[in-house]
């Protein structure tokens, strides 16, 4: 059995790290869930918690890098991904946590439950707030009306559900909209460039032939905005442990494997739906690929279904990344404390009507949540979980000079590169006026 079951080890190596925490105390949080979840519904909540609307602005980002450097930078991105959950399952393997709460708790006592509980809280709100965005602005009505039904009849009901778990088939759902997305990308795949649309068809204008061309590596003014898109494009940490808590036969080999299996999957879906809508549109890609197909066709049927499922997507994403909240308030507000239905809805209940408030009557959202997002994102893809790999395991297993810690250490370092890269592009943006997506949710 691995260590993660083992009583007696978690004691003695909690009391030789933290010896002013005491785990008895956190127990019944430990063993309150009894996992039920299969392996494949785990795969569909996890690829549902990666997948975001940012799928739709990777063809541009592929326009900006070349198909071979995209590739590239995309594939060191989901190792790196697969390595930030090793790290937490590595850490949380040592003194038995299943939450990144109290991983925070035993690396920097107090302060560092404090820290992954408000970064998780503010990172999966803004999530929700900009998905909530993105039904708002695809909405052909009044957006708030949309948003308030979809919060009430669909979102609410599933975040009232008990365990994650159960969700399994929703994002099974979630992800087979994405999968018909992908297929009418590439249905459409056959559209005459350079585009008609483009340009007024009244006015002979001569349009260069290199913009119909695609190209595998490309080096311009927006090439740098393609990093932090792509660090983004695999954020599931907050919801890896709370996966890893309602597993059946739960071990570190099995949830590394989800994990992987996981971001394997969005990785082909990823790097498709970038190559199709590229060699389509070449140059002309816009920052949201639909927006694209627009230029083209407004009143295009399929393109107006394959609005529609990315936005029913993109809605059955939001109850999965409302537990990870739910649990870090928990820990916050309530640690200790045995499962109450009160507390349960009343929370779920609460973050959805303040995100609610927040998308429909602040006017710059989209601003406010990308610099949180900017910060949160690598804080828990890069940063915490090397420091929690540092300070969590024990210096007689391994040594600070030891190539693992090395390694944590420098994956923390690249967390705190890509915050100020994104907080920097950020500010670029503000200053010229433009507006674009810097990945995340």
């Amino acid at each position: 059995m691995e260590g993660d079951h083992q009583w007696s080890c978690m004691s003695s190596i909690s009391s030789y790290l933290l010896p002013h925490v005491n785990l008895c105390l956190h127990m019944p949080f430990l063993l309150q869930f009894e996992g039920k979840t299969s392996f494949g519904m785990s795969v569909f909540n996890l690829s549902n918690a990666i997948m975001g609307s940012g799928i739709l602005g990777l063809s541009y980002a592929m326009s900006n890098t070349g198909i071979i450097l995209f590739l590239i930078l995309l594939t060191c991105i989901a190792c790196l991904s697969c390595y930030s959950i090793h790290l937490l399952l590595r850490s949380a393997g040592v003194v038995g946590i299943r939450a990144y709460e109290q991983l925070g708790l035993r690396a920097f006592g107090q302060t560092g439950k404090i820290l992954a509980g408000v970064t998780i809280t503010l990172h999966n709100i803004g999530g929700e707030a900009l998905l909530g965005v993105q039904l708002q602005i695809n909405w052909y009505m009044n957006g708030n009306y949309l948003i308030i039904i979809v919060t009430t009849c669909i979102i609410l009901p599933l975040a009232l559900m008990k365990h994650l778990g159960y969700l399994g088939y929703t994002s099974g759902f979630s992800l087979s909209c994405m999968v018909f997305f992908l297929s009418v990308i590439y249905k459409k795949f056959n559209i005459a460039c350079p585009l008609e649309a483009f340009g007024n068809s009244t006015v002979d204008t001569a349009i260069p032939e290199s913009t119909c061309t695609s190209k595998f590596f490309t080096i311009n003014q927006e090439t740098a905005y393609t990093i932090p898109i792509l660090a983004f494009a695999f954020v599931c940490h907050p919801e890896v442990l709370p996966i890893y808590t309602e597993l059946s036969n739960p071990t570190k080999r099995r949830m590394q494997n989800i994990g992987n299996v996981s971001i394997l999957g969005m990785f082909v879906m990823y790097f498709f739906t970038a190559v199709f809508g590229y060699l389509t549109f070449y140059e002309h890609t816009e920052a949201e690929l639909l927006h694209t197909y627009n230029e083209v066709d407004p009143l295009d049927t399929l393109i107006l279904c394959v609005r529609l499922a990315v936005l029913v997507a993109v809605t059955l994403t939001v109850p999965v990344v409302l537990f990870p909240i739910r649990r870090a308030l928990l820990q916050l507000l309530f640690p200790g404390k045995p499962f109450h239905w009160v507390r349960h809805i009343a929370i779920a209940v609460c973050l959805l009507f303040a995100v609610n408030l927040l998308v429909i009557f602040v006017p710059n959202i989209r601003d406010i949540f990308g610099i949180t997002g900017a910060t949160t994102a690598p804080t828990l893809i890069f940063i915490l979980p090397g420091l929690f790999y540092i300070r969590i395991v024990p210096k007689t297993q391994e040594p600070m000079n030891s190539r693992p810690k090395i390694q944590a250490a420098c994956f923390t370092s690249l967390g705190f590169i890509f915050m100020i890269m994104s907080l920097t592009f950020i500010g670029i943006d503000w200053t010229s006026g433009e507006k674009r997506n810097l990945g995340g949710h």
